[in-house]
């Protein structure tokens, strides 16, 4: 599967009216990943309508041995530095930057569920 949303110029674009494109094609552009044991974590490079309508890039996790898309968390802006995973009082979270346009700067952190 094509790694991030189909962007809002294609999705947009006159030549396509009408027409709903099936299943996303995925952005260019480039991003540093996150590799686990069983996942591989990648954000999208660029903002974009997501499938809720909020504009803004998706943080996503792909099951390494298969490809499938196994989990997806919203961002405002899209992914800016490479994701990192660290432990705290046995919770593991993921960080990653973001930034873009009129977005500043920031870190975010998630909290993956338990086991």
């Amino acid at each position: 599967m094509p790694h991030g949303e189909t962007p809002d110029t294609v999705k947009n674009h006159p030549a396509l009216k009408g027409i709903t494109i099936l299943p996303r094609t995925g952005q260019s552009g480039n991003v540093g990943t996150l590799v686990t044991k069983t996942l591989l974590v990648a954000g999208e490079p660029r903002v974009t309508t997501t499938s809720t309508g909020q504009r803004g890039a998706m943080l996503r996790a792909y099951d390494k041995a298969t490809g499938a898309e196994v989990g997806s968390v919203y961002m405002p802006a899209p992914q800016s530095g490479s994701p990192m995973t660290y432990m705290f009082n046995g919770r593991q979270y993921i960080v990653i930057a973001i930034s873009g346009g009129n977005y500043s700067a920031e870190l975010l952190a998630f909290r993956l569920p338990q086991p």
